[in-house]
């Protein structure tokens, strides 16, 4: 299954991508590939669900290692009010829906909800790709989705005692109440737990394997709690994975190795990532495009018509912009992730018919694929002259540096942070490219300007005006996309210096090979200096 999924990943992503839709869609196609619904190969369901249920953690695990308070709080007068709102009203467009073709009002307000939720990943690389994410529109977007995933968390913990109590009819008010409560209570201690205790020992945790010098251990370490601490959520307080293994990546973002623990975990959580859509993709049954057409299409109207035009209204109605508003109505118009993992549970303890699920995957792959038709469309610049708006056009335009003769540093972590820093000491002027917003302020008070992006694209390396750098510095330990950098300054400016960084020789072979005048071996250069110190002993 693992190869076969993976594979098939792999060739409708890589489709997906040269197609300009997410990748997520080629990941689902792949499942229904090899599901049980489609000729051919059929590939194993139960270790299937087991590698999902990694994902899941792992997905949740990163949720949590981006969890900040600070940026939500900056935006909670609109996302917190908003989000309630619009989870309350998209959940009962889904119920009357549900109650239409035949199901209980309990099916029809799972079903709902699952409908009101927007997927983290669509949404943010959504806003990434249009370098919206460090602007209003997409600090409400994330905030937005952090009180969604919040409020999900709960959900999916509280969701099998309703079930229960909703199962039986005859079971008095206060037993039921009885038994939301001694959830809740569950729920609590486990949080206390998690503030209290784990706040202490997981960073002292981190903080003695980083000491012992061993990768292998630090990764280790990080996906030892990461599913550790979601197992003993789940059986000792009978809370779910996901919650735990979002406190577990919270508590760890705290500690000041998050940002290398979240380097560690990326690769892993990745790869499970794409199983768990695959996942997902196969038990979706394609013959609802057939059998239940109305069904579907009235689902996806819901998710695509319905979500946004709420979440616009919503935004309006706090007296932002309209293309604030358009932007947030974009993001919000394609359900994911957490839509999957909702109606999988309410699935599994029989409170939602097997049709529920087919609903929500079949709309789901298509309200991705329309997403980036949806955002060419609402999200537009205005034209300089006041013309009519390009669609095709970045909805926030980089304003190029005014600097010349001055230092470029691509990434700005452990090496890029300490050569900033040397060079801001020595008067240097410098443009700085990263992604983490941790990152970028650390290069702001060293006087940095900064730009939020993938350095490999031309237009960054354009607005960073590296046709007049005297330096480039790739500091990012990844040859892959610090290859990628190399090559496209090379061909921007053949003069330039570039110093880049590598930990192997095969990534100094590579990286010397694309056009980067000095690649630094940490490894190298570290025995050079203790060899240079014994020497003068």
């Amino acid at each position: 299954m693992i190869a076969a999924g993976l594979m098939l990943a792999y060739v409708f992503g890589l489709l997906a991508h040269r197609l300009r839709i997410q990748p997520l869609v080629g990941y689902l196609i792949a499942g229904i590939v090899v599901g049980p619904f489609t000729p051919g190969f059929t590939a194993d369901l139960s270790l299937a669900a087991e590698l999902a249920e990694i994902g899941v953690i792992l997905l949740m695990f990163g949720v949590g290692l981006h969890f900040s308070l600070k940026d939500l709080m900056s935006v909670a007068r609109i996302v917190v009010p908003g989000t309630i709102i619009q989870i309350i009203i998209a959940t009962l467009m889904g119920a009357v829906l549900a109650r239409l073709l035949g199901w209980s009002w309990q099916a029809g307000l799972v079903f709902g909800l699952a409908l009101s939720v927007a997927s983290t990943v669509v949404m943010v690389r959504a806003f990434q790709d249009r370098r919206l994410l460090d602007t209003e529109r997409g600090r409400i977007a994330v905030g937005w989705l952090i009180v969604e995933d919040l409020i999900m968390v709960l959900a999916l913990v509280l969701l099998p005692t309703a079930a229960m109590v909703a199962s039986n009819d005859s079971v008095p008010l206060s037993r039921m109440v009885f038994q939301l409560l001694i959830t809740l209570v569950k729920v609590s201690i486990f949080v206390t737990v998690m503030l209290v205790v784990g706040r202490r020992v997981i960073p002292w945790l981190m903080h003695y394997t980083a000491h012992t010098g061993s990768r292998e251990l630090f990764r280790l370490a990080v996906y030892a709690i990461a599913i550790g601490v979601a197992f003993g959520a789940a059986k000792m307080f009978d809370v779910s994975f996901a919650l735990g293994a979002f406190f577990a990546g919270m508590v760890m973002g705290e500690s000041n190795l998050s940002q290398q623990a979240t380097e560690e975990a990326l690769p892993l959580r990745d790869a499970f990532a794409v199983l768990f859509f695959v996942s997902v993709g196969m038990l979706f049954n394609p013959h609802v495009f057939v059998e239940a057409p109305i069904a579907l299409a009235a689902t996806v109207a819901i998710i695509v018509v319905g979500k946004g035009a709420l979440a616009w209204a919503i935004v309006r109605a706090f007296k932002l912009s309209d293309t604030t508003a358009l932007a947030v109505a974009a993001g919000r118009a394609q359900i994911g992730e957490f839509s999957f993992i909702l109606i999988g549970l309410a699935i599994d303890i029989e409170l939602i018919p097997p049709l529920a699920r087919d609903l929500i995957l079949g709309g789901a792959i298509i309200s991705i694929v329309l997403n980036p038709l949806l955002f060419a469309l609402l999200v537009r610049r205005p034209h300089p002259e006041g013309g009519i708006p390009d669609a095709t056009e970045p909805a926030e335009p980089l304003t190029p540096t005014t600097l010349s003769d001055h230092d470029v540093l691509v990434g700005y972590g452990r090496v890029g942070s300490l050569v900033g820093a040397a060079l801001a000491r020595s008067g240097a002027r410098m443009v700085v490219i990263e992604t983490s917003e941790d990152s970028l302020e650390k290069a702001r008070r060293d006087g940095a300007e900064v730009f939020t992006g993938n350095a490999a694209d031309p237009e960054i390396l354009a607005a960073a005006n590296l046709k007049q750098a005297r330096r480039l510095f790739v500091t990012i330990p990844e040859p892959f996309e610090a290859g990628q950098v190399v090559q496209q300054a090379r061909k921007t400016n053949p003069s330039i210096d570039i110093l880049a960084r590598a930990h192997s020789d095969a990534a100094v072979e590579h990286l010397s090979g694309l056009g980067a005048t000095l690649v630094v071996l940490g490894e190298r250069e570290i025995a050079e200096r203790m060899l240079e110190r014994a020497a003068e002993s």
